[in-house]
């Protein structure tokens, strides 16, 4: 059996910011289903790991979802041939609206 590669985790600058906007008690939480989630298979659709229907930040085609009730977005994409997933935005969903930093986004 051929062992798995992990892939390296890259964060987008922009990322730092969106988690200002998340009360700090939630950040090692979300730290943490990052690196449990996406370090392997993280292109394989689970029960919390999505593919997008359609890119909405800044070119991510997968979604995480973590987080007491799932309300935390994690917004990547993924690039096999360097083994590296790039993190370019987290946001909390609450009911039907999505807000990245202070910013709402449109679903």
């Amino acid at each position: 059996m051929t062992p798995r590669l992990a892939f390296e985790l890259i964060y987008a600058p922009l990322v730092k910011r969106h988690l200002r906007a998340i009360e700090p008690k939630y950040h090692s939480f979300i730290r943490e289903a990052i690196e449990r989630q996406l370090t392997h298979e993280p292109d394989v659709e689970t029960k919390n790991r999505k593919p997008l229907k359609r890119p909405i930040l800044l070119g991510a085609k997968w979604e995480l979802r973590c987080g007491p009730n799932n309300r935390f977005r994690v917004f990547y994409k993924v690039d096999r041939k360097v083994h590296e997933v790039d993190i370019l935005a987290i946001g909390e969903k609450r009911g039907e609206r999505l807000s990245v930093g202070r910013e709402e986004i449109e679903l």
